[in-house]
């Protein structure tokens, strides 16, 4: 007994050891960071890409209208978050093959192949080059969105799941703001360096490819699904600093023996689960509130964004990397409060300041050709609307997703989330330009809106799940999707029992 209560604690106060701290910040560093210097390395230098496109249309066919202009460059803009989606597709196979860790090596193929492309399609006189590139970084950007987080999660102890949950997502705001400050017209957002700008997306790639296989692979995968205890013990001694890891393991032998008799989930399995339902409904509805709310809308459009507010041309640039800076101090602060304020109260808080800043951007947008000082409210609700962002609604739906589901419902449930995530992504790509010339500022009305419904939905079914155990965070999903959670004596699974049949799954937990 006393012995049992010690391992309890000693799990409660696992430590950020010095290998657990370098292998987030490497896959971080060479897959999360890319996501986010994709997002918004063609905002800066788009006239000059523009320019380009329409040179070379014009050297081959003739004069090119600015509507097919616009649609190309959509097409151009949209054509890495539809990449995204594939990747996100691929997600489910990938890590169950390959492993957590061998999905990310094996992604760099998505990183440095299109980076190449970029780099060379100046010299080869192609647009389609580019666009082609963009679909391949994409794929990149998918399968990292959700293999970093999924691989993060099942390295970290309990008492870190949330703060590393969010550097993923950290990473990401670093990536918006280099490729923001390499942005800059006298660096390289010109038209000698922007090909310069677009190949560097594949030197986190080769970081990642050259440091990570030196590092461990997710504990969980190695014994719950490859069945290799020894390498799993290595793994988890070197990640937590200390030789008995015992308790633990015996946790993921539980999980283990369930996993077996249940069988390996599939999406369409996942979808006809009645104690999933709940859990599956709700990262369907914040990754769509996450996208919808309009976020990749201010960085892939920033530029024109700030232009139509008012401010100078020669300002513009400087003004968007002062609000990539805001985002990455945000998101800093996100890692160090998770873990005591949770993750209920950062979504509602995010969400509403969003939806408060796109009502406000909306005023000030209408009024600002009639007062001299409104652009800079403009300004201001932009900034607001990103500080909104960054504590809660873009990094805590990883951290979510990663704690309301196992081992073996997890890759499937990231799969689904991913999923929703980038088609949403692409749809405020290939929309907003049309939108923003139909609607002109009462198009942030509608990202409001839906800001204000995904809060609500949150503040409706989500429940707390910081620092708690899976059989936790089920049991508070149990009445919702009307099942009874029992632990049965003498037995090592969970028996959840439909309410209104005598239906019968067994999940598996930590006990």
């Amino acid at each position: 007994m006393e012995k049992e209560i010690k391992a309890e604690i000693v799990e409660r106060k696992g430590k950020l050891t010095l290998v657990l701290a370098l292998a987030s910040l490497i896959s971080a560093f060479g897959s999360s960071f890319q996501y986010g210097y994709n997002v918004a390395v063609i905002n800066s230098p788009a006239p000059e890409m523009q320019m380009f496109y329409t040179q070379i249309y014009e050297d081959r066919y003739g004069p090119m209208t600015d509507n097919f202009l616009t649609l190309l460059w959509s097409i151009t803009v949209s054509m890495y978050p539809l990449g995204g989606f594939f990747g996100s597709l691929m997600v489910a196979p990938l890590v169950n093959k390959l492993g957590r860790k061998g999905t990310l090596l094996f992604n760099n193929v998505f990183s440095i192949v299109p980076a190449v492309m970029m780099g060379v399609s100046e010299v080869v006189r192609s647009f389609e080059i580019i666009i082609v590139a963009r679909f391949l970084v994409g794929i990149c950007a998918g399968l990292s969105s959700n293999v970093v987080p999924m691989y993060l999660g099942e390295l970290s102890p309990k008492n870190f799941r949330g703060a590393i949950g969010i550097v993923p997502q950290l990473f990401i705001t670093i990536g918006i703001l280099t490729a923001q400050v390499f942005g800059i017209r006298s660096i390289l957002g010109n038209k000698e360096g922007w090909t310069i700008m677009l190949g560097l997306t594949g030197i986190p790639a080769v970081i990642e490819l050259l440091l990570l296989p030196f590092f461990p692979e997710s504990p969980r995968y190695m014994l719950i699904q490859k069945g290799d205890e020894k390498t799993a013990r290595k793994a988890l001694q070197r990640l937590r600093g200390w030789e008995d890891v015992d308790e633990e393991l015996s946790e993921m032998h539980v999980e283990d023996q369930s996993e077996r008799a249940e069988g390996r989930l599939s999406v369409l399995n996942l979808l006809t689960f009645r104690s999933l339902r709940w859990q599956l409904l709700s990262i369907v509805i914040m990754n769509m509130g996450q996208q919808l709310s309009g976020v990749n809308a201010i960085y892939y459009y920033a530029d024109s964004i700030y232009s139509s507010a008012g401010v100078r041309e020669d300002h513009v640039q400087y003004v968007t990397v002062g609000t990539g800076a805001v985002n990455v101090f945000m998101t800093v602060a996100a890692v160090f409060i998770v873990e005591k304020s949770g993750r209920k109260p950062l979504l509602l808080i995010g969400f509403g300041i969003c939806c408060v800043a796109c009502v406000l951007l909306t005023v000030a947008l209408h009024f600002q050709t009639k007062m001299d000082w409104m652009p800079y409210v403009s300004i201001v609700c932009v900034i607001i609307y990103v500080i909104g962002h960054a504590i809660g609604p873009s990094p805590i739906p990883y951290v979510i997703t990663t704690e309301m589901f196992r081992q073996s419902s997890r890759p499937p449930a990231f799969m689904v989330a991913g999923s929703v995530h980038w088609l949403s992504n692409f749809t405020v790509g290939l929309v907003f330009p049309f939108l923003e010339r139909g609607l002109g500022e009462y198009s942030f009305i509608i990202f409001g809106c839906i800001c204000l419904a995904t809060l609500i939905y949150i503040w409706l079914v989500i429940p707390e799940t910081k620092n708690k155990t899976f059989l936790e965070i089920t049991k508070l999903f149990a009445k919702r999707n009307k099942v009874e959670t029992v632990v049965e004596a003498g037995d090592s699974a969970i028996k959840e029992i439909g309410a209104e049949s005598d239906e019968r799954e067994i999940h598996s937990t930590f006990l």
